[in-house]
């Protein structure tokens, strides 16, 4: 017999721990777990739509999938169909690779107005993922604020003020994308309590909004420093020097007289969501930022909008049974307890890209390695056999990677014109057309 391995979660850093496990152990056997029928968390569910290019970076992973040595278990969740002392139990060891999908909060007044919306969510709706199909966004008035100054903030103000045209391509949910373009946007303003300096955009996301064919960048030449001062070193400054060229590029540039702009704010933190029954704007206070940090200057004001999206970051949610330290699954360098792990956002937060899980993942199941080897624990256990017993007596329909396969072609078929599928938005949906 030879080890088994468990993997929680489809996403980069659990497909990237999947091969690194099977370079490990040539000889071994991983079960592949996700709560979603359809698997790649992050690629299918995170990424931009209309980063498509992006999205295709499942093909690798679905060859990994379609090992013999590798089963993929779709509608599987962890804590509710199994938990996670049984996969202890019956593993050689547990990888948890389950992201961060709940939202930070802001913690300040009217947070919970509708209209108030989480970038996981936001993103999620317009990404089909169904955990967030029913939020239904606010998107009636002329201004949208979104709270944050990454790449995620980015591809929020982006999606929101392309044409449906410049969306052709990309798999954006089509109920979405008529909301969207039924929104009579003016404008969408992004806020960061910190400077040009401080933003966490990569050069080629923020080079995206130069050519938008309906919207106008805007940017305030006098928020833009001389220089890149502070502890940034190598590649890191090299990104921060690429973005503040294009942020003064962008300060610099004719504006054409579209139809609508998108407002770079930096130096200014969120104290208040303004409204009643709903969102009516926001309330932000001018910051200045010394040594990295920013600091209140308690100078407010006010900006009109019929909803606030927040970008600050994702906590994960790990089921009963794991220690959660803050936003991550407690951990040291990925070794959570006795022969259970953990890797990606849920390891270290929700930061990086893609690639970055790629090392992230490595390193982890290395340690792992170590640790079996310096333990002597190369006892075989049962692990997909006892697994199958477990959900076979508990009635659970487990979803593989052949149907996967065939929910693909359904979503291929419904796919509108101009879009390369129609991804299913319910679990009775996708379960339908495999039953």
């Amino acid at each position: 017999m030879s080890l088994s391995f468990a993997i929680v979660g489809s996403g980069p850093s659990g497909m990237y721990a999947a091969d690194a496990l099977l370079k490990n152990f040539p000889n071994c056997k991983i079960d592949v777990f996700d709560k979603i029928p359809m698997p790649f968390g992050l690629i299918r569910y995170g990424v931009a739509p209309d980063h498509f290019k992006t999205k295709n970076t499942a093909r690798q992973f679905l060859r990994t999938l379609e090992l013999d040595q590798v089963r993929y278990l779709g509608n599987i969740e962890i804590g509710r169909d199994i938990s996670v002392n049984e996969l202890e139990e019956h593993y050689n060891a547990v990888i948890f690779a389950i992201g961060a999908y709940n939202d930070r909060k802001l913690g300040i007044p009217g947070e919970k107005l509708p209209g108030v919306y989480g970038a996981c969510a936001f993103v999620g709706w317009y990404n089909a993922h169904p955990d967030f199909r029913d939020i239904n966004p606010i998107l009636d008035g002329a201004n949208a604020a979104v709270i944050g100054i990454g790449n995620v903030a980015l591809d929020v103000c982006r999606v929101l003020t392309k044409t449906r045209l410049e969306m052709k391509g990309s798999d954006i949910a089509a109920s979405a994308l008529d909301i969207i373009q039924n929104m009579p946007i003016e404008a969408v303003h992004m806020f960061g309590r910190r400077g040009p300096v401080e933003a966490g955009f990569t050069p080629k996301e923020l080079g995206e909004v130069r050519n938008l064919e309906r919207c106008s960048a805007i940017v305030a030449y006098n928020q833009l420093p001389v220089s890149v001062e502070g502890n940034f070193e190598g590649r890191e400054k090299g990104i921060k020097e690429k973005n503040l060229s294009i942020l003064r590029e962008l300060s610099n540039q004719d504006k054409p007289e579209k139809p609508v702009k998108m407002h770079f704010q930096f130096y200014a933190s969120p104290v208040e969501i303004l409204g009643t029954t709903r969102v009516e704007g926001i309330r932000l206070e001018r910051t200045v930022v010394n040594n990295g940090k920013a600091i209140s200057t308690g100078e407010t004001f006010d900006v009109p909008c019929c909803s606030v999206i927040t970008a600050i970051g994702y906590q994960t949610k790990p089921p009963e049974g794991l220690p959660l330290d803050g936003v991550t699954i407690d951990n040291i360098d990925g070794w959570v307890r006795d022969n259970l792990y953990v890797v990606g956002w849920a390891k270290r937060g929700s930061s990086g890209t893609i690639p970055t899980n790629g090392p992230d993942s490595r390193n982890v199941i290395d340690l792992l390695s170590e640790n079996l080897n310096k333990n002597g624990s190369h006892t075989p256990k049962p692990g997909g056999k006892a697994t199958d017993k477990l959900l076979s007596t508990r009635d659970v329909r487990v979803i593989s990677i052949n149907d996967v396969e065939k929910i693909k072609d359904a979503e291929t078929a419904n796919a509108a014109v101009d879009h390369p599928w129609e991804k299913f938005t319910s679990i009775k949906d996708m379960l339908a057309v495999v039953d």
